[in-house]
């Protein structure tokens, strides 16, 4: 017999006798993937192969066509016909779950610092506990044994308890426990370095062969079809009189299906899907892996458990175990398999071990119980964990509905609910921005300060805000968004999407809100109005009408885009957004002296009477043409920042007499 101490003992090397279990499970991981072993669940919707064409005959058309029949598929589509939308069809290339869904461990935790997230998590948790059982008479799977939060020091409990507080806001149930309180709902459990615990009675267990079954039932009897062993072999895309791509129909072997919508299910396939419309797609595959254990005689009706600091969970598996949790080191998928089906990878303990570690530490007699099987399949992770969601800005209706970061089974309900609300009525019912198609390039750097706490650099900001306050401060904001939206609709354009009158005097800048089409607000930006004729700067396009310079914050400068061209096609408006926002830099300058230090180096008078405030101009700086824009919040650019000059810097500067802040002030030759 293996047991999970010794897996630990031969990743560390020391000499142990393995039993004959272990010598057959520790492989080491391989680029070739196995059919041969199974998921601990009762049933699956694997069938036996011979199949040699789809399981129906494929439309003409439909108003829409999912591919992918893993969680998110089977949900989109189930809430597409809820809807309203049922000439809808689902395509599979093998059968309903083959992809990543059939091995997952389908735990569903109610708690999550967003309440966004609380909401999507708690519509699943609707769906699959009851909702679909009432509407179909089949069982779903649903386990509501529990769940329970480990916190091993303060910090973690502060954010449990926050968490707890949350979720009375939603009705869910939660409690914080003492360590003795834990022990008494879990006697196996060694809580002897724990601050304390959360517990939610009414987490649970997801099973996800059951569910998709049941989803996929639910939508045909409403109208839709569920076409399995069906890949899809091409998306074709029409450009309109606009010249806007949009879909046009999905391609296969066995037909052609003419569709305006394109929903991408994929999972770790979705990429290459991505590609067949020149969508990026920006998700990587990974190895992701757990294992069951043999039987664990008192683990009966236990909750399942999620340790974040020791990243590994115990899912109750009847009378055993399915531990496994984040791997910090993670195998990548670097060549997805189009042959991949229902199929697992060899397990690397060496990946694998700093989970063993954690279980045995929560669940000592893990260390003395063996090991069942091992699951290791692909997930698919992206940069922000977050998933994909929404239309991409590359091609009109191709939508994106992946990327689930291993959580696609507890977010499946209320993200495939809202997907299908983003499709038929063209933006979602709640704020997912978190979720929308964007590029964090700076959550990297942001992840290190996120804290409850003072951030590790509390006194250099405190410094930093100081020397703005009473005297002056450069910020370097070339992240933010810089687009130029020009030709003959732009001022019809600029009053359908902006809150304020942004047709003032050309030389005028407005800080206002820009909408939806729901009349909600999608961010605030200033809109500077620019001289119609020549081009003043080498980026400014030149205008023989209207013409509107927008700032806009770089976190949301992506989604801003997007959705200003999305207006733009949809109503008809002729004329021509520009994005310059990697061409040109931006330079806030703040402080009660702000205004001296400029004055120094601009050739015009800086005077309130002179520059009022929402106003801009053409100046030079230092011989060269820029634009400062003063703003009602007293922001300062100097833009055009693409060219370096020669600079030198001076020892002291006069704002800074002690040199505390200011190492130099740049000044040109």
């Amino acid at each position: 017999m293996a047991f999970l101490g010794t897996a630990v003992w031969r990743v560390f090397g020391y000499r142990h006798p393995l039993g004959p279990l272990c010598r057959a499970r520790c492989y080491s991981v391989q680029s070739e993937f196995t059919t041969e072993k199974s998921v601990p669940y009762a049933k699956t919707l694997k069938q036996e192969d011979g199949l040699s064409g789809p399981t129906k005959p494929l439309p003409r058309a439909a108003d829409a066509v999912v591919i992918g029949g893993g969680s998110l598929g089977c949900q989109t589509l189930y809430h597409l016909c809820k809807m309203g939308m049922t000439n809808v069809v689902l395509l599979e290339r093998d059968r309903l779950t083959a992809g990543t869904t059939w091995h997952t461990a389908g735990l569903l935790w109610q708690l999550r610092p967003s309440d966004t997230e609380v909401e999507l998590l708690a519509h699943t948790r609707r769906v699959v506990s009851s909702e679909l059982e009432a509407e179909t008479g089949l069982e779903t799977g649903w386990i509501q044994n529990g769940g329970l939060f480990i916190a091993s020091n303060k910090q973690r409990l502060d954010e449990y308890k926050r968490l707890m507080s949350l979720g009375k806001v939603y009705g869910i149930e939660s409690h914080v426990l003492s360590p003795a309180e834990t022990k008494e709902l879990y006697p196996l459990m060694n809580v002897k370095d724990l601050y304390g615990t959360l517990y939610v009675p009414k987490d649970g267990t997801m099973d996800p062969a059951g569910t998709c079954t049941t989803l996929s039932r639910a939508a045909t009897a409403r109208g839709a079809m569920v076409i399995e062993n069906c890949p899809v072999t091409g998306i074709q895309v029409q450009t309109d009189h606009m010249g806007v791509r949009r879909v046009k129909a999905v391609e296969t072997d066995f037909g052609t299906i003419e569709t305006p919508c394109v929903v991408n299910c994929a999972g770790v396939w979705a990429t290459k899907l991505g590609k067949m419309v020149g969508v990026n797609v920006p998700l990587i595959a990974m190895h992701h892996a757990y294992v069951v254990t043999e039987r664990i005689e008192g683990i009966q009706n236990m909750p399942n458990v999620r340790d974040h600091d020791a990243s590994v969970y115990l899912r109750l598996q009847g009378d055993a175990l399915s531990v496994g949790g984040y791997e910090q080191n993670p195998i990548f998928w670097d060549e997805v398999s189009d042959k991949f089906a229902f199929s697992l990878f060899n397990l690397d303990w060496d990946v694998f071990m700093q989970h063993i570690e954690g279980a045995i530490n929560r669940v000592p007699a893990l260390e003395q119980t063996g090991i069942k099987s091992t699951v290791c399949g692909p997930e698919s992770f992206t940069a922000d964990h977050k998933p994909l969601m929404g239309e991409a800005p590359e091609v009109r209706g191709f939508f994106l509905g992946c990327g689930f970061n291993s959580a696609g089974m507890m977010l499946g309900g209320g993200c495939g609910k809202e997907l299908a609300h983003w499709i038929i009525h063209g933006r979602p019912e709640k704020d997912m921005y978190g979720y929308d198609i964007s590029d964090y390039k700076y959550n990297q750097l942001l992840g290190k300060e996120y804290t409850f706490d003072f951030p590790p650099h509390h006194d250099t900001i405190r410094d930093e805000c100081m020397t703005c306050r009473k005297a002056v401060a450069v910020f370097n904001m070339s992240y933010f968004g810089k687009f130029y939206l020009t030709g003959p609709d732009a001022k019809k354009a600029a009053d359908w999407l902006f809150t304020a009158d942004v047709n003032k005097a050309p030389g005028s800048t407005v800080y206002t809100c820009m909408l939806n089409e729901k009349g909600g607000t999608e961010s605030d930006l200033t809109v500077s109005r620019l001289e119609p004729g020549p081009a003043h700067l080498p980026l400014t396009p030149e205008s023989n009408g209207d013409a509107y310079y927008m700032a806009v914050g770089g976190g949301v400068a992506q989604h801003n885009w997007s959705h200003i061209r999305t207006v733009l096609q949809d109503k008809g408006f002729i004329c021509t957004l520009t994005d310059h926002s990697e061409d040109m830099g931006m330079i806030s300058i703040q402080g009660p002296k702000s205004r001296d230090l400029l004055q120094e180096v601009l050739d015009t008078d800086l005077s309130n009477e002179a520059f009022p405030f929402s106003t801009h101009k053409i100046v030079t700086a230092a011989g060269h043409k820029v634009s400062p824009d003063f703003i009602r919040s007293g922001e300062f650019t100097l833009e055009r920042m693409g060219v370096v000059y020669k600079a030198k810097a001076h020892l002291k500067s006069p704002f800074d007499p002690e040199n505390k802040r200011v190492k130099g002030i740049y000044s040109t030759d």
